[in-house]
């Protein structure tokens, strides 16, 4: 007999939780109801790229890697976010297992992260262009390469600028949906990964309160309700899931500025900005929401710097050696140290201390340069007297071919309101799974290492 082979679409909505399914969400609302709700154990840290990788691998960061949304990449003395390359993954993800027990099986994964070099059999993620000039250029990268021109002729350029920035809008997740009924239509795949940002930016501006967030709560539901219309004619077993929940935060902490302080950062000088030199330091954090990995050059340093760290007000916790390993975060690019946030709190990567020694990338949108996540990308400067003014200037200089800095965003982190990153203290603000086909109890807490086994069991079942 020949082995069933289902239709089994993932959602993952960013940011959801059970406290935000409500009078805003009917769709999701109705979903939970009739299927109940299951909450997912955490990954740490609970950020995009290593939760993720989780639940395709069905493995633990310390083993295949993905140690946050950044790290130290030790070999070039660089810290690098936002990777692409599928090649940093080291275990095999999802869709490799599936093919290994089934050769008809085909997997499309639409903007899920490392997506790029997959064997995957259909991939779309964001890939700007930068030409010489200066300029950043909304585009996409996708395997096969000739969807990457169908998409556009058809959804328009990729909203790259409502993807992530002061301007992010439900246009991105909206494309993406786009993109996926396109490929639906197209290739038919098997399991098919579909990423929607929408909601995770509003709860960074505004805080997980769910009246604070109304409006971005029922624009992703209606995208959500549309995709489940679609892939409920197909035939499909949807999934709808979370990474991790957002909670209320009002303390920035500058872990590099404490260890500069200390005499342990070290900054290069160029054009009278300041760059962290990360290969001349004693000691730098690299900052990743509420989690921070901090490397320390010489191993007779560590107690010092520990000392430093858990000392410094908006600390929680430092993890050492035997503490990483009962974390799962124990891999040779985790730091020597792990910062832990207190609840409230969360971590900049700011190392500079006179404002005018600022790198000039500090006001920009600049997620390649920056050495730490930086949620402050998210707002425009409140300083600036008319900033849609001094936007259309800028962009003025653009279209006359002018080299132009994009510098409307503060750098400051007092806006920021909500972060994520430690196992939350409350089920209401963990991540979640809702499916109609999950065979365990309404309300248990689901292991992150069995998203990647729960996938096959559909698919399979």
């Amino acid at each position: 007999m020949e082995r069933v082979l289902n239709k089994v679409v993932v959602l993952n909505v960013v940011g959801l939780t059970d406290r935000l399914i409500g009078a805003y969400t009917p769709r999701l609302r109705a979903l939970r109801d009739a299927h109940g709700l299951h909450t997912i154990g955490p990954v740490l840290p609970a950020v995009t790229c290593s939760v993720q990788a989780t639940y395709l691998t069905g493995s633990w960061p310390s083993h295949h890697g993905i140690v946050g949304n950044g790290w130290y990449f030790r070999d070039d003395c660089e810290i690098k976010f936002w990777r692409q390359s599928n090649k940093l993954v080291q275990r095999p993800p999802v869709w490799e297992l599936a093919k290994a027990r089934d050769g008809r099986f085909t997997c499309a994964n639409l903007f899920w992260w490392f997506n790029m070099y997959s064997t995957a059999d259909i991939s779309v993620t964001p890939r700007p262009m930068y030409p010489a000039d200066g300029r950043k250029l909304p585009d996409i990268y996708t395997q096969p390469p000739e969807l990457r021109g169908a998409l556009q002729t058809e959804l328009g350029q990729f909203p790259l600028f409502q993807f992530w920035g002061p301007a992010t809008s439900i246009r991105s997740s909206d494309w993406i949906a786009d993109s996926a009924l396109h490929v639906d239509r197209q290739f038919d795949p098997t399991l098919t990964l579909i990423y929607l940002p929408h909601l995770d930016y509003g709860l960074q501006r505004h805080g997980p309160e769910p009246s604070s967030v109304a409006r971005d709560l029922a624009e992703i539901d209606a995208t959500v309700g549309r995709l489940l219309d679609h892939y409920d004619a197909r035939g499909a077993r949807v999934i709808v899931l979370s990474e991790y929940g957002i909670v209320p935060v009002s303390r920035p902490v500058h872990l590099n500025r404490v260890l500069r302080q200390a005499g342990l950062l070290r900054v290069r000088e160029e054009l009278g900005r300041e760059l962290l030199d990360a290969g001349a330091s004693g000691a730098f954090a690299v900052a990743d929401h509420q989690v921070a990995h901090v490397y320390v050059k010489d191993a007779a340093q560590i107690p010092h710097v520990r000392e430093i760290i858990a000392s410094t007000p908006g600390v929680k916790r430092v993890l050492g050696d035997e503490e990483k390993r009962e974390a799962q975060l124990d891999h040779a690019r985790s730091g020597e140290l792990i910062a832990l946030a207190d609840a409230d709190a969360w971590f900049t990567y700011y190392y500079w201390l006179e404002e005018s020694r600022r790198p000039d990338f500090a006001n920009t949108v600049d997620i390649h340069r920056k050495p730490g996540y930086d949620p402050a990308e998210l707002f425009l400067d409140p300083a600036l007297r008319f900033p849609k003014l001094k936007i259309a200037g800028k962009l003025l200089k653009k279209k006359m071919g002018f080299r132009y800095l994009m510098d409307v965003i503060p750098s400051n982190a007092e806006q920021v309101k909500g972060s994520h990153g430690l196992a939350p203290a409350s089920t209401d603000d963990a991540p979640i799974l809702i499916s109609p086909h999950l065979r365990a109890a309404n309300g248990s807490n689901l292991d992150p290492t069995s998203i990647c086994q729960m996938m096959l069991d559909q698919l399979f079942g």
